[in-house]
């Protein structure tokens, strides 16, 4: 028998690294097969013997599998000259291998540009986001979940630049990459509030939502 052509489509993989990552798969373990990779169709088209058409079949069910989801649960402990001030707690639901971001504040008004129109003096005005930013990174990992957070606390002050006149902001952030077994709470880090007294510590739990 000669060969035959048949599409497969990918039912799981939800990015063009996916896509890639079977589709190297299938051209190291087939080398005699034409490969054809389709992403706006996310599918892939194999031209192959009956024997590699069936080990192709294999390989993609295999490799074309659901991404566990996280649901990831930051606490915020504030507190003010060493006394507790109040937690929050902010949730972001993770899909594996994808980014996820969670803002909560309010947009600031900054002159970025001054220009002289006929006498008149125009202004090029943007907005920067103030207050709380948090971003999230999920892998899985034999020993448990890897996390990249950045958990970045920002303000706007009563100080204003010498040259635009545009608000002093302050900010401060916490950085990293953990691995945090599902369930249990880990401490990421402690973050001073410049300027002030506040003190917040920032604490992760990640479950496994499916």
């Amino acid at each position: 028998m000669g060969d035959s052509t048949e599409t497969l489509y990918l039912h799981n993989a939800t990015q063009q690294n996916d896509l890639n990552d079977i589709q190297t798969a299938l051209r190291n373990m087939l080398p005699k097969a034409k490969i054809y990779g389709t992403p706006s169709q996310n599918s892939i088209t194999l031209r192959a013997n009956a024997e590699d058409m069936q080990l192709a079949h294999k390989i993609v069910e295999e490799l074309d599998r659901p991404r566990p989801t996280y649901r990831l649960t930051y606490t915020i402990n504030e507190s003010e000259n060493g006394k507790h001030a109040g937690s929050q707690r902010y949730t972001l639901v993770v899909l594996s291998g994808t980014r996820s971001e969670l803002k909560q504040g309010n947009r600031v008004p900054v002159v970025t540009a001054t220009s002289n129109d006929g006498g008149t003096l125009q202004n090029t005005v943007t907005y920067i986001d103030v207050g709380l930013s948090i971003r999230a990174i999920v892998d899985g990992s034999p020993d448990g979940v890897r996390v990249s957070s950045n958990v970045t606390q920002s303000s706007p002050t009563e100080e204003k630049s010498s040259a635009t006149s545009n608000p002093t902001i302050r900010q401060s952030s916490l950085d990293g990459t953990s691995i945090v077994i599902p369930g249990k709470p880990l401490v990421l880090g402690a973050l001073d509030m410049p300027g002030s007294t506040r003190h917040i510590d920032v604490e992760l739990v990640a479950e496994l939502v499916k």
